[in-house]
């Protein structure tokens, strides 16, 4: 690394770390003072606020790295530019894809760490979060757990085991329930492939009902559909069920293939998967395109309206990757293509504008 190396890493760092705070703390105060409500309400200590924003920082910065990249990039390579830096490293022999090298490189540093944020860090932080909101300051009981990929929740009237509850839906999957009388005798198990939650209460399709008698054999039933009058509703199960945010890869990847496994649909889960690893990668083709429209015009003039129109195109990505996961989701389109059709997209779109950059 020589000196115009280090002294071009230098001031993209400076930038970048600065962006990336000021970012995240306009984050935490809009936050705050949103959740202020339900802080007051529920009469939550000083501890718990300060834990709550603390740490809602992991998930805060694998969401702002990517577009601090672009305006590091954007405003570093600006300034370089107003002030004719680039025009005397040209003069000496140095071409543009050379200087922009190290800053390119430096980015995909920032995709693996952004990766490693998302993939080891985040995900625990995030069920943190989730347990004081729910848990310490509303006050909720939390009678489940989430082990081995699946629910088991202590209800009034017995033990659920659920394989996934969905809260888009309010829909579980992979029901055996198991109803214990007051002297812990079991005396009804239910069986079902699924349950939502309609107009109150939960309706229960393809049931398999076995009553175990006092003193007789065991009779089973097949039922098509019925009510069954459970006393918890959805939100008592948002509190055990694992949202995509808060498992890593490999975990999210396990749930995938055991709920696959056991005939559930996954194709939400599956863009989920595939977006943990595509979103990363656009701190690269963020920091290109913040490179391209900063050296498009290099006086000064022309330094303002690039910086514009570069963020305004880097913020479109978060569009365009929002819809393509949303299609994805759905079944629109496969998940894989939704996961990297905005990479794809404005990937093409960041080589051929630096490309055509005048070296």
């Amino acid at each position: 690394m020589n000196i115009l190396d280090r002294y071009i890493l230098k001031e993209f760092i400076k930038i970048f770390l600065l962006i990336l705070v000021s970012l995240t703390g306009l984050y935490l105060i809009a936050d705050f003072f949103e959740r202020m409500r339900m802080f007051l309400s529920n009469n939550a200590t000083l501890g718990q606020m300060v834990s709550y924003s603390f740490l809602n920082i992991p998930m805060i910065l694998s969401q702002m790295i990517p577009v601090t990249t672009l305006l590091g990039a954007l405003l570093s390579f600006g300034i370089l530019s107003k002030s004719s830096e680039i025009t005397a490293m040209k003069a000496n022999g140095v071409s543009l894809y050379r200087i922009s090298l190290p800053i390119i490189i430096l980015s995909f540093t920032i995709c693996i760490a952004a990766f490693l944020l998302s993939e080891f860090i985040t995900p625990y932080t995030t069920q943190k979060v989730k347990y004081i909101k729910l848990v310490e300051i509303q006050k909720r009981e939390k009678l489940g757990s989430f082990k081995q990929n699946q629910i088991w929740y202590r209800g009034k009237n017995g033990i659920y085991n659920f394989s996934m509850f969905d809260p888009q839906t309010n829909t579980l999957k992979g029901i055996r329930i198991n109803l214990f009388d007051r002297g812990m005798n079991l005396y009804e198990r239910i069986d079902a492939k699924e349950a939502r939650w309609e107009d109150g209460r939960w309706v229960f399709r393809n049931l398999l009902v076995t009553t175990f008698p006092k003193g007789g054999f065991p009779s089973l039933e097949k039922i098509p559909s019925r009510v069954i009058d459970l006393p918890e509703s959805p939100s008592d199960f948002m509190a055990v069920q694992k949202d995509t945010g808060e498992m890593g890869l490999v975990e999210l990847n396990r749930f995938i293939k055991k709920t696959r496994s056991e005939g559930y649909e996954t194709t939400r889960y599956r863009t989920d998967m595939y977006g943990k690893i595509a979103f990363p990668l656009v701190s690269v083709i963020l920091a290109i395109l913040g490179i391209s429209f900063s050296l498009r015009s290099e006086r000064s003039g022309g330094v303002s309206q690039s910086i514009g129109t570069g963020i305004i195109i880097g913020f479109s990505y978060w569009i365009v990757f929002a819809f393509a996961i949303s299609l994805g989701r759905s079944g629109t389109i496969p998940p894989v293509i939704a996961a990297w059709a905005a990479n794809f997209i404005f990937g093409i779109a960041a080589l051929l504008m630096f490309m055509r950059v005048k070296t």
